[in-house]
């Protein structure tokens, strides 16, 4: 097969996707590698109905990839992730309107386009994270304790665009991030950027029940074939945080080669044909596997 990845600067010597695309190309499959935020390109010469199976994005929330994947995806070719899903959480602000329209646990959201309209926020509302809507990797996030912080954090906010605003959710400062490929999910423990200071170390840990069955139906939800879901366990239970379509995959076992075996069957499903996510293989009452090599056929990469 012949794939497309759009790969922004800021991932451009990260494992994820190189690995990915590195064990594509040992499979015998054909991967260009644009870089739209470091490129002159010509639209009409890039974008071509047939020119490949599936083209596959990994950039930053602001980042121009996606543009060019929607027009990938407006010339007929198959996109990983759907483009219209991607648009539909890099905009935390409609992932907000359209995950709390759908029963998903998310904090109630406040979107302002100017950052001293925070002032209008009720005080029982705070503590408050305030974060920009088009933010990744933490970028931007604020916790704010109390109405009188606010004036002091004005300032940092200036130029972020659209902002959320969301009351915090009480919990032990550690996140859990699930992830789903290929139809499986892998959930880890780290820090919460919210508390730095937190003695968290990042490893895989056991999925419970409730939550494994909140981070598949976010994939329903929001039409995403290949994800991250961070949820924090709140004094009410699992809520929402993040949602982020192709994220690391960080402690997912031999993740580079089950991306890259996901990206291919959506490839060749067209991007249609989601499976349900279920706990990964070996997974018994909704805890994780010990890393088990992934045997790869000699028709995998085919």
């Amino acid at each position: 097969m012949r794939l497309c990845f759009l790969v922004e600067e800021h991932y451009r010597h990260d494992g994820m996707p190189n690995e990915v695309i590195g064990q594509l190309t040992a499979w015998g499959h054909q991967v260009d590698v644009v870089r739209p935020g470091g490129s002159l390109l010509r639209m009409d010469g890039l974008v071509r109905a047939g020119a490949h199976d599936a083209w596959v994005l990994k950039t930053v929330s602001g980042g121009p990839g996606l543009t060019l994947l929607e027009a990938a995806a407006a010339a007929g070719t198959t996109t990983v992730n759907d483009a219209r899903a991607i648009r539909g959480v890099r905009d935390k602000a409609l992932a907000a309107a359209l995950g709390s329209a759908r029963g998903l646990p998310l904090p109630p959201t406040y979107a302002l386009a100017r950052p001293e309209l925070l002032a209008r926020i009720p005080d029982a509302a705070y503590p408050l994270v305030v974060k920009p809507a088009d933010g990744s990797s933490g970028r931007g996030v604020h916790l704010v304790p109390s109405p009188d912080r606010l004036a002091a954090l004005l300032p940092a906010l200036a130029g972020e665009g659209m902002l959320i605003a969301q009351p915090y959710v009480p919990n032990s400062g550690t996140d859990i991030k699930v992830y789903c490929v290929g139809g499986e999910l892998y959930a880890t423990e780290r820090r919460s950027p919210l508390h730095p200071d937190a003695a968290v170390r990042e490893r895989r840990v056991p999925l419970p029940a409730e939550v494994a069955e909140i981070a598949a139906r976010v994939g329903e939800v929001y039409g995403l074939d290949l994800y991250g879901v961070d949820v924090v366990l709140g004094p009410d239970g699992p809520v929402v945080v993040d949602v982020n379509d192709f994220p690391s995959f960080r402690q997912v076992p031999d993740a580079a080669a089950r991306v890259a075996r996901a990206v291919l069957d959506l490839a060749r499903a067209g991007g249609g044909g989601r499976p349900v996510p279920v706990p990964g293989p070996g997974a018994r009452s909704y805890t994780l596997p010990v890393a088990v090599p992934l045997q790869v056929g000699a028709g995998d990469g085919a």
